[in-house]
């Protein structure tokens, strides 16, 4: 597979291009990305699905820069779908020969079911949940994929999206009611197995009013994927959107280019959720262009990584660690730090999980400075633990290396993450694990260690070698409970 790979998705409303590095097999990460409005669907469906030049002329420009773009990038690859307004539209030859004639580009048109797949694909492999029905909201059409343990089982497209609900009902009559109506008809289209209390939300309209949400809460976090919305909480939010004209809109905080289809976007997903009993929307910065990458990356693998694997902590090791043998004995000594140190702090498998990332993790500031590392380290993960983490662990895991070994401070540095942090006393016990594993693994030479616990408070470490520079700073480590700490030399 190519190492860079460009992937244009030409929607009813934009056309966007992702660019994308590989750092090893299955591992990548985002290096570019654009779009453009060029609305190739306006006026089509008032005209029997009919595209018009002016369209078609803006979705060439901007698909004439787009290559260009790519192969500045030196993409191998240039993978380029579009959906729901070209499969309708009766021409759509007429573009497709102009893309390939003037654009050296080769488009493929994808059904309803297959864009459903590919959305489905990316929700599947990159959130941090591994059950739920995807609700793609795009210009033209709606599609949803059923995910179960991480596996797609079925597939559905309506004739329901953003562009289409405003052309046919807001611009000339602000129908409200017939807009329900139309898409009340489409959704009883829908089997009735898709069921569920999980939603993942993909595409510009779900992102929009997520970032809405994020900003009136003054959420710490500014990236969208993986933002859980409570539907119950916002539901009322959702109907001031699509009940409200356009020109209150930006008042209400609605981005200038979202402005025109935002009432139309509010009401599809309003109706879908009520659907579907759903009671989350975990936002997703991913889908069809995501779905047609991984779907190359994963040929041969039945669309899904190796059980296990996660392709943004792939991507940070190739980029960034120094020293990986480092990484796996802090990783393997913090481990069993936990696993001794059990009866005094009691946390789950849970804690275990974001103790064992953040330990293998901790050293990976020291590529930008050595000085303040733990800072650097966390500010990388903060933004680069992307795909198949919650906000919840990512902030953990970002707080244990910046605070590794010291006390996490209650102060205004961090009060606006408090939200997003669990309880402090465990953050603290994993802070001092990963600390003492950290000072233990300092010369990386053969050492073996194993440690004992004895109550009331008393954790030996018994080792082959001397180990004088961790007993040294050993008393210098903030302990979230009175510890007795003894190194022994073993003969």
């Amino acid at each position: 597979m190519a190492k860079i790979t460009a992937v244009i998705d030409i929607g009813s409303n934009s056309a966007r291009m992702a660019i994308y590095r590989r750092t090893s097999r299955f591992a990548f990460h985002l290096i570019y990305e654009t779009k453009s409005k060029v609305r190739i669907s306006e006026g089509c469906y008032e005209s029997g699905g009919v595209l018009g030049q002016l369209p078609m002329d803006r979705a060439i420009y901007a698909l004439k820069e787009f290559v260009q773009i790519a192969k500045a990038h030196k993409s191998r690859k240039i993978f380029c779908v579009a959906t729901s307004a070209l499969r309708d539209a009766p021409n759509a030859k007429v573009f497709l020969d102009r893309a390939k004639r003037e654009c050296s580009l080769s488009i493929k048109v994808i059904d309803g079911k297959k864009e459903a797949l590919y959305g489905g694909i990316a929700c599947a492999n990159l959130s941090h949940k591994k059950d739920g029905i995807t609700i793609d909201i795009g210009g033209g059409s709606t599609e949803c994929a059923l995910i179960q343990d991480g596996k797609i089982v079925d597939l559905i497209s309506l004739n329901v999206g953003t562009i289409r609900i405003k052309e046919l009902f807001f611009d000339k009559k602000n129908d409200l009611q017939g807009a329900k109506d139309y898409i009340q008809n489409q959704i009883a289209k829908i089997p009735a197995h898709f069921k569920h209390s999980n939603v993942f939300g993909v595409g510009g309209t779900i992102r929009a009013l997520s970032k809405m949400i994020m900003k009136n809460k003054k959420y710490p976090i500014e990236e969208v994927h993986g933002y859980e919305v409570n539907v119950s909480e916002n539901r009322k939010f959702f109907e001031k959107i699509f009940q409200s004209s356009e020109d209150k809109l930006e008042a209400m905080g609605v981005p200038q280019d979202r402005i025109d289809n935002i009432r139309s976007g509010s009401l599809i997903l309003s109706l879908f959720l009520s659907h579907f009993g759903s009671e989350t929307i975990t936002t997703s910065g991913v889908g069809v262009r995501e779905g047609v990458f991984l779907s190359d990356l994963l040929r041969g693998h039945k669309n899904s990584f190796p059980k296990g694997y996660n392709p943004s902590l792939g991507s940070i090791e190739d980029r960034f660690m120094l020293d990986k043998r480092y990484a796996e004995m802090t990783k393997k000594e913090s481990l069993k730090i936990f696993d001794a140190l059990f009866p005094a702090h009691q946390l789950d498998e849970g804690y275990r999980k974001l103790l064992g990332i953040a330990s293998y993790l901790s050293s990976i500031g020291r590529i930008l400075n050595f000085y303040n590392a733990g800072h650097h380290g966390s500010y990388f993960l903060l933004n680069a633990l992307e795909y198949g983490f919650s906000h919840l662990d990512r902030m953990s895991v970002c707080l244990l290396v910046e605070y590794s070994g010291r006390k996490i401070p209650q102060d205004e540095n961090i009060e606006h993450f408090s939200d997003l942090m669990p309880n402090l006393l465990s953050l603290q016990w994993l802070s001092f694990i990963l600390a003492l594993a950290e000072d233990l693994c300092r010369s990386e030479g053969n050492v073996h260690i194993r440690y004992e616990y004895t109550k009331p408070h008393n954790l030996r470490i018994y080792s082959n070698v001397d180990l004088y520079l961790a007993k040294e700073n050993i008393h210098r480590l903030h302990k979230p409970e009175p510890l007795q700490i003894e190194l022994i030399k073993e003969k």
